[in-house]
């Protein structure tokens, strides 16, 4: 009964939240839908086409804010748009933005309309507990009026005040919950791609995807090469030298030929260092020797932050798949002990059917930014050449999360 009523009271309070955060989002699109329509009559003398561009891109950051908000009330995750178009010509004809835009004026009613109400819902009961002790607080020679009860002692204020504190309270569990839902579904049906929509929107990232995804073999096999070439071949070449010399010196310095043998052995030692560490960059050999689960609670154990992990019965998964596990999760604790000062993590890998889910997330201060170093984007791409998603939600103060779905099915 006691977890029942802390589940109730804690679900209240979430949507009170979501009720005020839907307030601002109201009040922004309130403030959005003016600007917008003055600026596009600008575009008629020309001082429009410099104006609409940063206001839309604007208003894709207010509208993400609120998938994220909605999205996580309704226990889903609704798409972000990709925000790559930067003119108004390319702004106008991406499908996001038409999203945006028909957002706006619905938003701009029922945020702050079901925001308010909801708001208000929840904070009854403490105003009708501040109805009841106001005779005492505030005494005056003509009694306060509760539910039709003057209330000018305590008896009196019990006999009106518990009935209505229930009542209020009552209505507070439900109501801000209901009205919280509602409001996260209409702006979910209004701003998730539709199924077209989405197909397009994924044929493009597929094509995007895929382009980057062979720059980044490219690169990867330049890498490789440059690392082959200046390293391990070049200790492989000083190993061919140093015994020809001994082949040479064999029969007139037998003692040179004892130096220049250990020479090339260590030679040897040291270009299988080399290959080893080239190799490592490819397939890591822990994942081959323990598995997923065993190279993750590795990578957790050594983690300077404490990392709560959970991992699922993933069954056999291809290695590719594993490898970009594995690099997302290592590099994304790298970023909170590096970036996030947060005190702890918890990455959580599960497979539903044919899907990888990797999560990650931290209690630091959040506000990742893709294009500031932070690697995120080279995990994306990771991820992307394998035709999966990968998801950052960090508000700034925190926290962040990086959510990983990656086709697994064989």
């Amino acid at each position: 009964m006691t977890l029942n009523l802390g589940h109730r009271l804690a679900g209240a309070r979430d949507a009170a939240g979501y009720c005020l955060a839907s307030f601002g989002t109201g009040l922004a699109c309130m403030l959005a839908l003016p600007v917008l329509l003055y600026s596009a009559v600008l575009c008629l003398v020309g001082v429009g086409l410099v104006l609409l561009p940063p206001e839309l891109r604007l208003l894709g950051r207010i509208a993400d804010a609120e998938r994220r908000l909605s999205g996580r009330w309704l226990g889903r995750t609704i798409p972000l748009p990709p925000r790559r178009a930067r003119r108004l010509r390319e702004l106008l004809a991406a499908p996001a933005t038409a999203r945006d835009l028909r957002w706006v004026p619905v938003n701009m009613i029922i945020g702050p309309v079901l925001g308010l109400i909801g708001v208000t819902l929840a904070l009854l009961p403490l105003g009708a507990l501040a109805a009841v002790l106001a005779w005492w607080a505030f005494p005056a020679d003509a009694p306060i009026q509760v539910m039709g009860v003057p209330v000018d002692s305590w008896a009196s204020a019990a006999y009106a005040g518990i009935p209505m504190v229930l009542v209020t309270a009552a209505l507070a569990l439900v109501l801000p919950r209901w009205l919280a839902s509602a409001s996260a579904w209409v702006n979910a049906a209004l701003l998730a791609p539709s199924a077209k929509e989405e197909l397009a929107e994924r044929v493009e990232n597929l094509r995007e995807s895929r382009a980057g995804a062979v720059d980044a073999h490219g690169a990867e096999l330049r890498r490789i090469e440059r690392d082959l070439h200046d390293g391990t071949q070049a200790r492989l070449v000083s190993i061919a030298m140093r015994l020809g010399l001994a082949e040479r010196q064999l029969d007139r310095d037998p003692q040179a030929v004892a130096t220049l043998l250990a020479e090339a052995r260590a030679g040897a030692e040291d270009a299988m260092t080399e290959l080893r560490d080239v190799l490592r960059t490819m397939y890591p050999p822990i994942l081959a020797d323990r598995g997923l689960d065993g190279a993750l609670s590795a990578v957790a154990a050594r983690c300077a932050v404490p990392v709560e992990l959970e991992v699922g019965d993933l069954g056999e998964l291809a290695a590719p798949v594993e490898a970009a596990a594995y690099f997302v999760v290592t590099e994304a604790l790298t970023n909170v002990v590096k970036h996030s000062g947060a005190g702890s993590a918890r990455v959580t890998v599960r497979r539903d059917t044919d899907t990888l889910r990797v999560e990650i997330t931290d209690d630091g201060r959040g506000g990742a930014d893709e294009g500031g170093g932070t690697g995120i984007a080279g995990m994306r791409r990771r991820i992307a050449a394998l035709d999966g998603t990968l998801w950052v939600d960090s508000p700034p103060g925190g926290p962040t999360r990086i959510l990983v779905e990656c086709p697994c099915g064989s």
